[in-house]
C-alpha cells in the first residue's frame, strides 16, 4: 500500500497558514454561534475588570485567566457540535452525549472562572 504524504508548510508560512486558520475559526463561530457572541461579549467587559480589580500582576493574570478559558472551552464546545452535527442530524444517544459533554465542559469553565473571582477579590 503506498503512502500519500501532503506537503506541510514550515517555518514562517505554517505559522501565517495557522493564523488564518485561527482567524477563519473565531469568525466562524461568531458568525454561527450565539453563545460565542454572548460569551465575547463577556469577556469585553470582564478581561478590563480584571486588570482594574486585580492588585498585582498575578491577580490580574488569576482574574483574566479563566475568562479566556470560557471562550476557549465555548470554541471547543462549538467544534464538537460541528462535527457531530456534520456526521448526521438524526437524534442519537452518542451525539446528544457528545454535546452535553460540551456544554458541561463550559459550565465548568464557568464555574472556576467564579471560584478564581470570588477567591481573589475576597482574598482568601
Amino acid at each position: 500500500m503506498q503512502v500519500i504524504r501532503r506537503h506541510k508548510l514550515q517555518g514562517v508560512g505554517r505559522l501565517l497558514q495557522a493564523c488564518a486558520a485561527s482567524g477563519r475559526g473565531i469568525a466562524g463561530a461568531f458568525r454561527e454561534e450565539e453563545a460565542f457572541r454572548q460569551e465575547l461579549l463577556f469577556a469585553c467587559v470582564a478581561l478590563p475588570l480584571a486588570v482594574w480589580l486585580g492588585r498585582s500582576g498575578v491577580e490580574r493574570a488569576l482574574l483574566a485567566g479563566p475568562v479566556l478559558l470560557v471562550l476557549i472551552v465555548e470554541l471547543l464546545n462549538s467544534a464538537i457540535e460541528a462535527t457531530v452535527d456534520r456526521i448526521g442530524l438524526e437524534r442519537h444517544a452518542l451525539a446528544g452525549l457528545a454535546k452535553d459533554i460540551g456544554s458541561a465542559a463550559v459550565l465548568l469553565s464557568f464555574v472556576l472562572l467564579g471560584l478564581v473571582w470570588a477567591l481573589v477579590l475576597t482574598g482568601h
